[in-house]
């Protein structure tokens, strides 16, 4: 399973990005920089990966750092995913 792919389809799915997370890189910032990105979305996001990648993710796992890039949560969602 390519992860990033996978993340990249979450963000597009789930912010309703229409294609646009297709051109994300590693750098490309997401907290405060994706207005569809808020905190309902942030809920919504980890319930989906937990869902597709089978794993748990705890409240106090979770801060600005892991939504800070796609290259961040994809880091993120790796060493859960590992784990």
């Amino acid at each position: 399973m390519d992860i990033k792919k996978e993340v990249l389809a979450v963000l597009d799915e789930i912010l309703s990005l229409n294609g646009r997370s297709s051109a994300f890189t590693d750098d490309t910032p997401l907290l405060g920089a994706i207005p569809e990105l808020d905190s309902m979305a942030v809920v919504a996001l980890i319930t989906t990966l937990e869902e597709r990648f089978g794993i748990a993710v705890n409240d106090d796992e979770i801060d600005g750092a892991t939504f800070s890039t796609v290259g961040a949560l994809v880091d993120f969602v790796g060493q859960k995913a590992a784990s």
